[in-house]
Order: C-alpha cells, then structure tokens, then sequence
C-alpha cells in the first residue's frame, strides 16, 4: 500500500520513516503565498489553524502522477505546519534578522503549533475519497536562553527554513522547556491524526507498515 507524501520537508520524511512508513516523495509545487492570497481575497484573512489546512489540502489535490510520470495508485498526504504566537502566524523567517527576532521574542513564552493535513484515497489511479484535519501543539520556550545561544542557533542556518523558526528534534530541541499535544505535531506531522485519517478511510494504521524492522522482532 504506497503513501505519497506531496511534501520534501525532511521533518516528515523522518517522521513516517521512524513510524514504520516508507513514502514516495513528490514535489507539489503549490504557490503557497498564492493559494494563501486568492482565498483571502474571496474570505478575508485566514486563522492559522485555516491556513494550514487549506495548503496541506491543495499541496495533496496538486499531485496527480508520480515524480516519473506514472499514475497515482495509493494514498497522496499534503501537510502544512505554522507557529502562531500573540494571535500571529509564524512562517518561516529566511533571513538571520527575522530568526533572531523571533527567538527573543519567543523565548520564555508559550505559542501553538498547527498541523494541517489532507489524505486523498488514490487507489486504482482515481481519487476515491479524501478527509483532513487539523491538529494542534502549545510550545513553551526556556526563560534563561542567552542572546550567545539565540545567536548560535542562527548562525547555524536551522532556522530560517523551518514554520516559528525552530525544531523539536534538532538543534533547538534542549531550548524548549514543555510540550501539550503530540511531539510529532510539532515535528511537522501529527502521527495520531493521520492514523485516524486512514481509519475514516478504512485503512488499517499496521497495514502502511513497509519499512525493515517496522514488522516485528524477526524483521530486526
């Protein structure tokens, strides 16, 4: 049972590789400040748990054949991931000025990781059906981080590339003091969600497994 995973996000690869799922990437090329920008101008601003929802659901409706060509014959998964702190999103910061920004302005204080996903049945090469969700994680960040530490992290690239400007399971991981919600959430998948999702569509969570070692001890 193959998982498409429309996402190169390596925090995801890793995610479902750890959870026993060896997915096929493909790229979705979704325009994400586009797609944000063409439904704002129909709905107004978008909450970010909406936000999240909308890209994870568009990056998984963009695929449509593999990356050789082929006809889908799976399960395709879109997700999306944004830090919300004082009522504003948090995308990813790209520059070093934005990430130190955020970082003092984050640190000793609690934000909200949202998730989006969206998971299309494409067995048989057609989709068949389709369901999502959003799930969410509260992110409290130590109170004694030295601007020497905000000033390493930076330096070492990590996180102008990543929603709120840090990780859970890198470098940032020992500046972050308490998690409420699922440590994948913040990872950049809600594992817990998407067995649920499988579950909607009649898919058992063990039947993804197809990784060695994801079978038991005698696969070990």
């Amino acid at each position: 049972m193959t998982l498409y995973l429309a996402s190169t996000s390596p925090a995801r690869l890793m995610l479902l590789r750890s959870a026993g799922i060896e997915p096929v990437i493909v790229h979705s090329h979704v325009d994400e400040p586009a797609t944000v920008a063409a439904a704002e101008a129909v709905s107004g601003p978008l909450a970010t748990p909406d936000m999240v929802a909308l890209l994870g659901r568009a990056k998984a409706e963009a695929v449509t054949r593999d990356a050789d060509g082929h006809p889908l014959d799976g399960f395709v998964l879109g997700g999306d991931s944004s830090f919300e702190l004082d009522g504003v999103s948090q995308g990813k910061p790209h520059t070093p000025e934005r990430a130190t920004a955020r970082w003092e302005a984050q640190r000793g204080r609690t934000g909200t990781l949202y998730s989006g996903h969206w998971l299309i049945d494409y067995r048989g090469g057609v989709p068949r059906a389709a369901t999502g969700g959003v799930a969410r994680a509260t992110v409290t960040f130590a109170d004694n981080i030295t601007d020497a530490e905000i000033a390493a992290y930076v330096a070492s690239g990590e996180p102008l590339w990543v929603a709120g400007a840090f990780t859970l399971d890198s470098l940032a991981g020992a500046f972050i003091s308490e998690i409420s919600g699922h440590p994948s959430t913040v990872i950049g998948l809600s594992l817990p969600l998407l067995r649920d999702s499988f579950a909607e569509l009649g898919v058992s969570w063990t039947d993804l497994w197809n990784r060695p070692g994801a079978l038991g001890p005698a696969e070990l």
